[in-house]
């Protein structure tokens, strides 16, 4: 809490890929009235990966800006959370920390647990800077979301990556004990080995991430934390926006609130602003929350922030965060919004192609067509190793 030993997140910036596919287009395709997106889900276009953009140029490319503010000296720490794996044993965050040319000095890991990694690896973090207040770690999120053509899910998939700064004497949100847990074995959204796309059973995860909602609120009121009341917004996992909405009016219900939608708008409404654009960024998605909460709110100064995360499968927390005073000197607000802004419009057949591009598997060396416009690109697979370049 607000003490001279508060830890928290002390910089944040995300990246986006190059491309982006309108809901409209999407709608245009299979034939769906566009309210069934625009209002159902609320979901409005989707980022959309190119061939050489994966979760390594993405969560390279939002912690750039942090290396560049910051340095690298007192980062000791970097903690890759994914569920878009690019490798069964090598972290994706080896390739960032040589992209980004941080010391060798550094200890590198990746976390897994559906959409709830990032949470993990905030809380690991927040543990290390406890543990010796003068390091920094470094937090990146990065996933894309893909679904088969044509599947239920295919409106729900989208692409970023966050990157935090973790630390002492932190200039944007304190992060509060304690936390509220919660986890079940429950089979809502899984995907083997050997498959590229997830599987999902949408109403199952509906479903369980509604019972996460009510299992950690339970738990953080009996670990002692804040009353509903003192919140001023909440953040929440966005697998589409409406879930968040969802989420909130289950969570007040929990409480014995009788709910109208300007009370969820209330509470939610600035949260949604990046993931309804962006489309559904597994790990990053409720700190992408954040993000947005940061860059379009009024002044949160001093104010309380809850954080619901939500990882099928399912594990789940919820904690709070305080706003730290001065925060908005801080933001990234204009990178945040060029990096939306600066996408390439897709049309559906040049999607299509996009999303059923992939690379042999015969060891040999294949070049990717120069597409992105980002800082980073992943050149080539030569000899089953994964080659990658600064633009």
């Amino acid at each position: 809490m607000a003490s001279d030993s508060a830890i928290g997140i002390h910089d944040l910036s995300f990246a986006t890929t190059g491309f982006v596919l309108p809901h409209t287009a999407l709608a245009e395709h299979n034939g769906t009235d566009i309210g069934k997106y625009h209002v159902g889900i609320g979901q409005h276009s989707m980022s959309v990966a190119g061939a050489d953009e994966d979760i390594v140029t993405m969560g390279a490319a939002a912690a750039a800006p942090i290396i560049s503010r910051h340095g690298a000296d007192q980062i000791r720490t970097l903690v890759f959370a994914t569920e878009s794996s690019i490798d069964q044993a090598k972290s994706a965050g080896v390739y960032v920390h040589s992209l980004l040319g941080m010391p060798s000095a550094t200890r590198v890991v990746e976390l897994k647990q559906a959409c709830y990694g990032a949470t993990a690896a905030l809380q690991f973090a927040i543990g290390l800077v406890h543990r010796d207040p003068a390091q920094r770690v470094l937090v990146i999120a990065s996933d894309i979301s893909k679904y088969e053509l044509d599947s239920p899910g295919e409106a729900t998939q989208g692409a970023a990556a966050v990157a935090m700064l973790v630390t002492a004497d932190p200039a944007l949100v304190r992060i509060e004990e304690p936390s509220g847990l919660f986890t079940a074995d429950v089979m809502d959204f899984w995907r083997p080995n050997y498959r590229d796309a997830a599987l999902v059973d949408g109403q199952e995860s509906i479903t369980a991430y509604l019972q996460a909602v009510e299992g950690t609120w339970k738990d953080y009121q009996e670990q002692g934390g804040r009353a509903l009341e003192e919140f001023s917004a909440f953040c929440y996992h966005q697998p589409f926006t409406k879930m968040a909405h969802k989420a909130h009016r289950h969570l007040l219900n929990t409480c014995g609130y009788d709910t109208d939608e300007s009370d969820i708008k209330r509470a939610i409404g600035q949260t949604t602003a990046c993931n309804t654009v962006v489309g559904n960024s597994y790990t990053a998605s409720v700190y992408l929350a954040l993000a947005a909460l940061l860059d379009h709110a009024d002044d949160l100064s001093g104010r309380p922030v809850g954080f619901l995360s939500y990882g099928s499968g399912s594990v789940a927390e919820f904690f709070a965060g305080t706003v730290v005073p001065g925060y908005r000197a801080h933001l990234r607000t204009e990178a945040h919004r060029e990096a939306i802004e600066g996408r390439r419009t897709l049309d559906y057949a040049a999607y299509r192609e996009l999303h059923e591009w992939s690379f042999p598997t015969d060891g040999g060396d294949h070049p990717t067509p120069a597409q992105t416009t980002g800082p980073f690109r992943l050149a080539a697979l030569r000899g089953h190793k994964r080659i990658y370049e600064r633009r």
